[in-house]
């Protein structure tokens, strides 16, 4: 690999995500393009990230598979049809659900899905958080820390219930104030990116970025598998949460291996796909 393919995906692909791609979808929803275009350029995210964990990894062992691949499959597939799902719903659940019509429908549309981020990143950080803290909440939430390696389909790696938690958590406040089905359309795949980029095999870097952003630089550290240790970085798309909670953690010269990953109390955690989703329910 030239020296010069390294720098691009090192330096480039972060914001070819962000920029890009999270642009482009802004745009086709801004103009009211199909719903299809959110499938489309998911599949356009989804192979760029595995291009540049394949071509600059973190760690190489970590782009093979640990038996996990078609359970990690089966999360993503189920996750992301609730999120898309829920996008569908929003018409229905306005209906049911008296807002207040605050919404900044002015606003350039831009404005309103970063708006839309920021909201949605206080209501996820809160519940992830509460996840760490509340033993019920943990016990649908322990699944997704039951990973063995780090790679990009981790994030979409959840018990669907403990999806729905977080998704609701985000997503209420958006709806009481009106959100409009575009704009939560371009979230979604922003939503997407996020933990594509968050749990990435990659070596990329985003300079100071990283003390604000919550890529995987920072989310590595949330999933050190030792009770307390690994209770910090929760924000899903900033750190800014955290800084205020006082549960934000970074070591420049820390490295990571599938020995920190997982969790030190269950080390014989289920890793079937069917099993996780009983796990929560057994004893």
């Amino acid at each position: 690999m030239s020296a010069l393919v390294a720098s691009l995906i090192r330096y480039g692909y972060a914001p070819l995500m962000l920029i890009g791609i999270n642009g482009a979808g802004i745009a086709a929803a801004a103009t009211g393009a199909h719903k299809l275009w959110l499938l489309a350029l998911l599949g356009v995210a989804v192979a760029v990230s595995f291009t540049a964990e394949a071509v600059l990894p973190y760690r190489a062992d970590w782009n093979t598979s640990h038996g996990d691949f078609g359970r990690d499959t089966a999360h993503g597939v189920v996750n992301e049809t609730l999120v898309l799902g829920s996008v569908a719903a929003i018409p229905v659940l306005a209906a049911l659900i008296p807002g207040v019509g605050i919404w900044p429908g002015s606003w350039p549309f831009v404005a309103q899905v970063l708006v839309a981020i920021l909201v949605a990143d206080f209501g996820i950080t809160l519940a992830h958080y509460a996840s760490h803290k509340i033993a019920i909440l943990w016990r649908f939430h322990a699944v997704h820390h039951s990973v063995q390696r780090f790679y990009g389909l981790n994030g979409l790696m959840k018990h669907p219930l403990h999806q729905t938690i977080e998704m609701t958590a985000g997503v209420t406040p958006l709806l009481l104030a009106g959100i409009p089905v575009p704009v939560a359309a371009a979230l979604s795949l922003a939503v997407a990116v996020q933990l594509l980029l968050q749990h990435s095999n990659a070596d990329y870097r985003v300079g100071p970025f990283k003390y604000v952003l919550a890529l995987n630089e920072g989310h590595r550290f949330h999933h050190l598998k030792w009770a307390g240790i690994g209770d910090v970085n929760f924000g899903l798309f900033t750190l800014v949460w955290d800084h205020l909670l006082r549960t934000y953690s970074y070591d420049p010269g820390r490295r990571f291996s599938s020995a920190d990953l997982g969790m030190a109390a269950e080390p014989d955690y289920p890793s079937g796909y069917l099993a996780q989703l009983a796990k929560p329910f057994t004893r």
